[in-house]
């Protein structure tokens, strides 16, 4: 099985290597790649930078998605290219993923119509203005609509992954990876301490 994540410039660290990091406990049961418009660096909101294996003209084939958020959300959902690779790849894949408004760019892509999904509760309104089809759940920690998992803000993305671990290699595997990260699951989707949040963060213009 192979989980591709899909960077771009200013995505949130947290989003993409709280998941990782949890996938990655799985070891050769799964094989993790990075992809990006371009092969080759790409820096994170803070500056760190990740390097992407593949461009999305030569990304193999993918059985996972994860598309983290992040304050470049903004300008991807301009960017036709990564539209495009996401309306092609994502209906093709077991289970698309997404973490904070990344499911902004799922939905500006029409891959939520008809289905339940969240985002980060500070910036509710960017994913909902993206689409007005999608059955938007203003509290919940993260929201399994089966081939489109998304999840709140940042930190929220982690407890997501292990569900999605869970569903696929079982729930044994699932604490074993737990355990060995030494992390304490919020293992509640509809329970979200931060929907009282609901909008209060500022988006740039």
């Amino acid at each position: 099985m192979r989980l591709g994540t899909i960077f771009y410039n200013d995505f949130e660290m947290l989003d993409a290597y709280g998941p990782l990091e949890m996938f990655g406990a799985l070891g050769d049961k799964i094989e993790l790649v990075t992809i990006a418009e371009m092969a080759g660096n790409v820096a994170s909101s803070a500056g760190p930078k990740t390097v992407a294996d593949y461009g999305y003209a030569d990304a193999p084939e993918l059985d996972l998605i994860l598309l983290p958020g992040g304050i470049g959300t903004i300008a991807e959902l301009q960017n036709e290219a990564l539209l495009d690779f996401l309306k092609q790849r994502c209906p093709q894949s077991q289970v698309t993923m997404s973490v904070c408004t990344g499911s902004a760019l799922l939905a500006k892509a029409g891959l939520l119509d008809g289905m339940a999904a969240t985002t980060n509760k500070m910036f509710f309104e960017l994913a909902r203005s993206q689409g007005d089809l999608v059955q938007w759940q203003e509290a919940a920690r993260w929201v399994d609509a089966g081939q489109y998992v998304t999840s709140s803000g940042v930190s929220a993305g982690t407890d997501m992954a292990l569900a999605v671990i869970q569903r696929i290699f079982g729930s044994e595997l699932a604490e074993q990876v737990m355990n060995y990260t030494e992390y304490q699951w919020h293992r509640d989707a509809a329970s979200d301490p931060f929907a009282a949040l609901l909008n209060q963060g500022v988006v740039p213009e």
